[in-house]
């Protein structure tokens, strides 16, 4: 039993000692609840992956809530692109719920708080109401309003919600301590006047809850039995309990917070106001950037679900916090991909190489493994013809010793076709090569079953035919910034550090087969990297984004 507890996270170990306390299995409830005030970024996936993850161990309903108390930054374009990001996860939620629904619930909770003496109406600007918190290590000042009549703060509260007063004249507090050293407790704002509509209630409230009150509040409605959420909200759990008190009716489950480290990822920021000056300021092209670190991002480059999902159980469930190197992220990406990718050959920096012993008015159709990982992948017909084009790098008229690739005089196999032997080049009047002229070995074709196509040669190289070429234009795409902290020099604006060369567009060939891959199919480049079809592609033109690199050094500890 020690040993099963030890291979417990520490948020399961918490809900197995509440089960063997009395929790009832049935009563367990998660949540899942972002504010509908930007894209879901990579670091969101943790909540994500924990709390409907926690769903799936125990066989537990999952809500996604939305906590729309904020009008003003909040729209519906930012609610149906958190639902597609889930979903695309993999989860599926039990309820879809909103803050927004318990308005009503919230607002006579608040009534009732004013009644009981537990809160009060405060005519002061913000500015001074948090001048007169002071800092921990100095007690506060109590509002002159604070010890007002019940019924003069029922009355001005009513009429706040009415909208008879403008924005920033008063709001409602909670009537806490002044002194306590944990300073959320210092009479914190309960409601503020905000005159804007809102995208489900529209023009009804003039009235919003602030995050605090309204958030354990909706844990409380919900159900929710353990409201899980970053470390940043720690010093804030004084005040759900607080808050939970003035509602709490001992019949219903009385809902705890708990607290794990949320999760930083090396040349990556998840400032949703800084990623808001990203776009806003044309350093990418919009939130579904693959260059971003948002979900929308992630997936338009070409990462997957699993992949992800694979990286958030590796980096684990911690109390502190720490810096997670992005080159895990890009091995369980590469990971997946490897199983799943279709093998395909496109040639990015072209040069034309000319099979002079080929028949000029012959085409042959050869085999090829769709993915040698995956037994059911099948396989398919490539085109080959005299004229092909191959990578610009692939060859080197003199090359050194352990140069594997084409060279003058020396042999490669080409991919699934023959081997050939270079001769000769032509070049331009820069003294750029055009044309490498070549030999083949007829009797080579891979697969064939000859003593010649058994032939080993040190070097093996991908290809395109030219007759049967398709054009695609490749994106590669690089780290968005170049150090691995961008945010985190305090003196310096983070858009310092952004990569200038974080995008490249390459214009290349593929075989033809590339044209009926779909809108975001993992697609292997073979010996170049890992790719996708882009959103952007057209019957004309065909655009692919690179999501990582063929091979990496690193191994994962």
């Amino acid at each position: 039993m020690d040993e099963e507890k030890k291979s417990l996270n520490f948020i399961e170990q918490i809900i197995e000692e509440d089960l063997s306390n009395g929790l009832k299995p049935d009563q367990l409830r998660f949540r899942f609840p972002p504010e509908p005030n930007g894209y879901l970024h990579i670091g969101h996936t943790k909540a994500i992956c924990i709390n409907f993850g926690l769903g799936e161990k125990y066989n537990a309903p999952v809500n996604l809530r939305f906590d729309d108390t904020n009008p003003e930054k909040e729209e519906q374009e930012f609610v149906d692109s958190i639902k597609e990001d889930v979903a695309w996860l993999g989860f599926k939620w039990d309820k879809e719920v909103y803050a927004s629904d318990y308005f009503d619930q919230l607002y006579d909770w608040a009534v009732q708080m004013i009644k009981d003496g537990k809160a009060y109406v405060d005519e002061q600007p913000s500015e001074v109401i948090t001048e007169q918190r002071k800092n921990p290590t100095e007690d506060g000042i109590e509002s002159p309003y604070r010890n007002r009549p019940v019924e003069e703060s029922l009355d001005l509260f009513e009429r706040m919600k009415n909208g008879e007063f403008d924005e920033g004249s008063m709001s409602l507090r909670a009537k806490i301590d002044m002194t306590s050293p944990n300073m959320n407790m210092r009479d914190p704002v309960m409601y503020r006047i905000l005159k804007r509509p809102h995208h489900r209630t529209g023009d009804k409230w003039k009235i919003y809850p602030m995050y605090d009150w309204a958030h354990g509040e909706s844990d409380y409605i919900e159900q929710i039995s353990h409201s899980l959420c970053s470390l940043e909200f720690e010093n804030h759990r004084p005040l759900y309990d607080w808050y939970l008190d003035q509602v709490y009716d001992g019949q219903k489950l009385r809902n705890k917070q708990r607290e794990f480290a949320r999760m930083n990822v090396s040349y990556m920021i998840t400032s949703k106001r800084k990623l808001q000056r990203l776009v806003a300021e044309g350093f990418v092209t919009g939130w579904d950037d693959p260059r971003m670190p948002t979900v929308s991002g992630l997936r338009r480059k070409g990462y997957t679900p699993a992949s992800i999902r694979n990286f958030i159980e590796r980096v684990g469930v911690a109390k502190r916090e720490n810096l997670i190197d992005i080159q895990l992220l890009e091995f369980f990406v590469r990971e997946d991909l490897n199983k799943i990718a279709k093998r395909v050959m496109a040639v990015i920096n072209p040069v034309k190489l000319v099979i002079e012993n080929y028949p000029e008015d012959q085409e042959e159709w050869l085999e090829t493994e769709n993915n040698p990982e995956d037994e059911n992948a099948g396989t398919r017909q490539i085109p080959f013809s005299r004229e092909l084009y191959i990578e610009r790098e692939d060859f080197m008229e003199e090359a050194p010793k352990k140069f594997f690739r084409l060279s003058l005089g020396n042999e490669v196999r080409l991919k699934s076709a023959y081997i050939i032997k270079a001769n000769r080049v032509e070049k331009d009047e820069n003294g750029e090569i055009t044309t490498i002229y070549a030999s083949y070995d007829e009797k080579s074709r891979s697969g064939s079953g000859t003593e010649e196509s058994l032939r080993k040669v040190k070097g093996t190289l991908h290809w395109v035919s030219a007759k049967h070429a398709v054009p695609v234009e490749v994106r590669i795409y690089e780290r968005l910034f170049t150090v691995e902290q961008p945010d985190a020099e305090k003196e310096a604006d983070f858009t310092e550090f952004i990569n200038p060369d974080s995008l490249k567009i390459v214009q290349g060939f593929s075989e033809p087969a590339l044209k009926d891959a779909g809108i975001g199919e993992p697609l292997q480049f073979q010996r170049i990297g890992y790719f996708t079809k882009d959103k952007d592609s057209t019957d004309e033109k065909m655009v692919f984004n690179r999501t990582v690199t063929l091979k990496d050094g690193y191994k994962p500890q």
